[in-house]
Protein backbone atom coordinates (compact mmCIF):
# COMPACT_ATOMS: atom_id res chain seq x y z
CA UNK A 1 0.00 0.00 0.00
CA UNK A 2 1.37 3.00 -1.17
CA UNK A 3 1.58 6.95 0.82
CA UNK A 4 -2.03 7.75 1.79
CA UNK A 5 -3.20 10.75 3.79
CA UNK A 6 -7.16 12.28 4.33
CA UNK A 7 -7.43 16.10 3.98
CA UNK A 8 -9.76 17.89 6.59
CA UNK A 9 -8.78 21.91 5.69
CA UNK A 10 -5.56 23.03 4.01
CA UNK A 11 -3.80 22.97 7.29
CA UNK A 12 -4.99 19.48 8.14
CA UNK A 13 -4.74 16.20 7.41
CA UNK A 14 -5.22 12.27 8.93
CA UNK A 15 -2.18 10.43 8.56
CA UNK A 16 -2.55 7.63 10.26
CA UNK A 17 -5.79 5.04 11.79
CA UNK A 18 -7.05 2.21 10.07
CA UNK A 19 -7.02 1.97 6.76
CA UNK A 20 -4.31 4.53 6.59
CA UNK A 21 -1.57 2.35 8.58
CA UNK A 22 -1.99 -0.41 10.90
CA UNK A 23 -5.45 -1.31 11.81
CA UNK A 24 -4.78 -1.26 15.67
CA UNK A 25 -4.34 2.46 15.75
CA UNK A 26 -6.42 4.86 16.42
CA UNK A 27 -6.09 7.67 14.10
CA UNK A 28 -3.46 10.14 13.62
CA UNK A 29 -3.85 13.94 11.94
CA UNK A 30 -1.20 16.17 11.06
CA UNK A 31 -1.59 20.07 11.76
CA UNK A 32 1.00 22.12 9.28
CA UNK A 33 1.65 25.69 9.66
CA UNK A 34 4.17 27.29 7.52
CA UNK A 35 7.51 25.19 7.77
CA UNK A 36 6.34 23.74 11.58
CA UNK A 37 3.55 20.43 11.99
CA UNK A 38 2.34 18.73 15.08
CA UNK A 39 0.95 15.26 15.14
CA UNK A 40 -1.98 14.44 17.49
CA UNK A 41 -1.47 10.67 18.53
CA UNK A 42 0.88 8.63 17.35
CA UNK A 43 -0.78 5.31 16.73
CA UNK A 44 0.47 1.60 18.25
CA UNK A 45 3.92 1.48 16.80
CA UNK A 46 3.36 -1.04 14.74
CA UNK A 47 3.37 0.87 11.61
CA UNK A 48 5.51 3.49 12.13
CA UNK A 49 6.79 3.64 8.91
CA UNK A 50 3.98 3.72 6.90
CA UNK A 51 3.17 6.83 9.16
CA UNK A 52 6.47 8.26 8.03
CA UNK A 53 5.36 7.84 4.64
CA UNK A 54 2.09 9.57 4.87
CA UNK A 55 3.53 12.35 6.98
CA UNK A 56 5.73 12.68 3.97
CA UNK A 57 3.23 12.45 1.11
CA UNK A 58 1.07 15.10 3.04
CA UNK A 59 4.51 17.82 2.37
CA UNK A 60 5.89 17.50 5.91
CA UNK A 61 10.01 16.03 6.53
CA UNK A 62 9.97 14.26 10.65
CA UNK A 63 12.20 17.13 11.39
CA UNK A 64 9.17 19.82 10.78
CA UNK A 65 7.31 17.64 13.69
CA UNK A 66 7.93 19.95 16.67
CA UNK A 67 5.10 18.04 18.62
CA UNK A 68 3.31 15.22 19.53
CA UNK A 69 0.52 16.14 21.17
CA UNK A 70 -1.16 13.02 22.76
CA UNK A 71 -4.57 12.98 23.88
CA UNK A 72 -3.69 9.86 26.45
CA UNK A 73 -1.59 7.09 27.42
CA UNK A 74 -3.52 4.22 26.09
CA UNK A 75 -1.70 1.94 23.81
CA UNK A 76 -3.58 2.79 20.55
CA UNK A 77 -2.56 6.08 20.57
CA UNK A 78 0.80 6.56 22.37
CA UNK A 79 2.52 3.50 21.19
CA UNK A 80 4.62 4.47 18.49
CA UNK A 81 5.68 7.97 20.82
CA UNK A 82 8.87 6.68 21.35
CA UNK A 83 9.70 5.93 17.63
CA UNK A 84 8.76 9.25 16.77
CA UNK A 85 10.42 11.16 19.12
CA UNK A 86 13.61 9.53 18.01
CA UNK A 87 13.03 9.66 14.19
CA UNK A 88 11.75 13.90 14.08
CA UNK A 89 13.36 15.40 17.91
CA UNK A 90 9.93 16.72 18.65
CA UNK A 91 8.66 17.22 22.35
CA UNK A 92 6.23 14.79 23.65
CA UNK A 93 3.31 16.22 25.50
CA UNK A 94 0.47 14.50 27.66
CA UNK A 95 -1.46 15.66 30.62
CA UNK A 96 0.68 15.57 33.40
CA UNK A 97 -1.70 13.04 35.61
CA UNK A 98 -1.05 10.19 32.56
CA UNK A 99 2.97 11.16 31.58
CA UNK A 100 4.00 8.36 34.52
CA UNK A 101 2.69 6.09 32.34
CA UNK A 102 3.88 6.60 29.79
CA UNK A 103 7.39 7.21 30.71
CA UNK A 104 6.96 3.69 32.75
CA UNK A 105 5.62 1.56 29.74
CA UNK A 106 2.75 0.91 31.92
CA UNK A 107 1.17 -2.30 30.54
CA UNK A 108 -2.19 -2.29 32.29
CA UNK A 109 -3.48 1.45 32.29
CA UNK A 110 -2.32 2.14 28.77
CA UNK A 111 -4.15 -0.76 28.16
CA UNK A 112 -1.52 -2.84 25.98
CA UNK A 113 -1.81 -5.44 27.67
CA UNK A 114 -5.56 -5.05 25.97
CA UNK A 115 -3.78 -6.11 22.67
CA UNK A 116 -1.17 -8.49 23.61
CA UNK A 117 1.72 -6.03 23.60
CA UNK A 118 4.22 -3.54 25.19
CA UNK A 119 4.41 0.04 25.84
CA UNK A 120 7.68 1.70 24.70
CA UNK A 121 8.44 3.38 27.57
CA UNK A 122 8.57 7.46 26.53
CA UNK A 123 9.87 10.16 27.96
CA UNK A 124 7.55 13.23 28.41
CA UNK A 125 8.85 16.54 27.53
CA UNK A 126 5.79 18.44 27.91
CA UNK A 127 3.15 17.96 31.04
CA UNK A 128 0.41 19.59 30.09
CA UNK A 129 -3.44 21.28 32.19
CA UNK A 130 -6.28 22.29 31.34
CA UNK A 131 -6.01 25.94 29.66
CA UNK A 132 -2.30 25.11 28.28
CA UNK A 133 -1.58 26.49 24.83
CA UNK A 134 0.51 25.50 22.63
CA UNK A 135 2.19 27.69 19.90
CA UNK A 136 2.90 26.01 16.45
CA UNK A 137 4.04 29.08 14.24
CA UNK A 138 1.72 31.90 14.84
CA UNK A 139 -1.30 29.99 16.10
CA UNK A 140 -2.61 28.19 19.80
CA UNK A 141 -3.93 25.17 20.12
CA UNK A 142 -5.50 25.08 23.34
CA UNK A 143 -5.35 22.28 25.92
CA UNK A 144 -8.60 21.20 27.11
CA UNK A 145 -9.16 18.75 29.87
CA UNK A 146 -11.89 15.92 28.86
CA UNK A 147 -11.00 13.03 32.08
CA UNK A 148 -13.74 10.51 32.36
CA UNK A 149 -12.37 8.15 29.33
CA UNK A 150 -9.17 8.23 31.65
CA UNK A 151 -7.71 10.58 34.09
CA UNK A 152 -5.58 12.77 31.84
CA UNK A 153 -7.85 12.61 28.82
CA UNK A 154 -7.68 15.67 26.53
CA UNK A 155 -8.41 17.27 23.83
CA UNK A 156 -6.98 20.26 21.57
CA UNK A 157 -8.68 22.75 19.55
CA UNK A 158 -7.41 25.14 16.53
CA UNK A 159 -8.55 27.17 14.05
CA UNK A 160 -7.81 26.45 10.63
CA UNK A 161 -9.26 28.19 7.76
CA UNK A 162 -11.92 30.05 9.51
CA UNK A 163 -13.15 26.82 11.31
CA UNK A 164 -12.69 25.64 15.00
CA UNK A 165 -11.31 22.06 14.86
CA UNK A 166 -11.46 20.04 17.65
CA UNK A 167 -9.41 16.71 18.66
CA UNK A 168 -11.39 14.83 20.56
CA UNK A 169 -9.97 11.48 20.42
CA UNK A 170 -11.86 8.77 22.25
CA UNK A 171 -15.29 11.00 22.45
CA UNK A 172 -16.88 7.29 22.73
CA UNK A 173 -15.18 6.06 25.92
CA UNK A 174 -14.87 3.31 26.05
CA UNK A 175 -15.17 3.35 30.47
CA UNK A 176 -13.07 0.70 32.26
CA UNK A 177 -12.02 0.28 36.05
CA UNK A 178 -8.76 -1.04 34.72
CA UNK A 179 -8.07 2.03 32.59
CA UNK A 180 -9.31 4.10 35.78
CA UNK A 181 -12.31 5.81 34.10
CA UNK A 182 -15.18 8.05 35.64
CA UNK A 183 -18.41 7.46 34.22
CA UNK A 184 -19.20 11.05 35.81
CA UNK A 185 -16.48 12.67 34.61
CA UNK A 186 -17.00 11.45 31.27
CA UNK A 187 -20.31 12.75 31.19
CA UNK A 188 -19.50 16.27 32.45
CA UNK A 189 -16.60 16.22 29.60
CA UNK A 190 -19.23 14.96 26.89
CA UNK A 191 -21.23 18.39 27.72
CA UNK A 192 -18.02 20.59 27.68
CA UNK A 193 -17.31 19.14 24.07
CA UNK A 194 -21.00 19.71 22.88
CA UNK A 195 -20.62 23.55 24.61
CA UNK A 196 -17.65 24.04 22.82
CA UNK A 197 -20.00 24.42 19.41
CA UNK A 198 -17.11 23.32 17.23
CA UNK A 199 -17.20 23.05 13.65
CA UNK A 200 -14.92 20.04 12.52
CA UNK A 201 -14.68 17.03 15.53
CA UNK A 202 -11.71 14.61 14.92
CA UNK A 203 -12.58 11.36 16.82
CA UNK A 204 -10.02 8.69 17.25
CA UNK A 205 -11.95 5.91 16.15
CA UNK A 206 -15.44 7.24 14.39
CA UNK A 207 -13.89 9.29 11.97
CA UNK A 208 -14.27 12.77 11.24
CA UNK A 209 -17.61 14.93 11.84
CA UNK A 210 -18.58 18.27 10.04
CA UNK A 211 -21.03 20.83 11.48
CA UNK A 212 -22.81 21.41 15.12
CA UNK A 213 -25.70 18.79 13.71
CA UNK A 214 -23.52 16.15 12.92
CA UNK A 215 -21.48 16.23 16.21
CA UNK A 216 -23.79 17.43 18.53
CA UNK A 217 -25.81 13.95 17.17
CA UNK A 218 -22.78 11.43 17.78
CA UNK A 219 -21.76 12.73 21.48
CA UNK A 220 -25.24 12.38 22.06
CA UNK A 221 -25.16 8.73 21.51
CA UNK A 222 -22.98 8.44 24.65
CA UNK A 223 -24.99 11.00 27.06
CA UNK A 224 -26.71 9.82 29.81
CA UNK A 225 -30.19 11.56 30.68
Amino acid sequence: MGPRTRFITSEITQVGGTGLTDAADAAVYLVQLANQAALVDSGCGRASDRLLANIAAAGVVPQQIRYLLLTHCHYDHTGGALEIRRRSGCRVAIHSLEAGYLESGDPSVSAASWYGDELDACPVDLRLADGDRIWLADRAIEVLHIPGHSPGSIAYLVESDGKRVLFAQDVHGPLHPMLLSSRSEYQASLRRLQALAVDILCEGHYGIFVGKHAIDAFIDRFLED
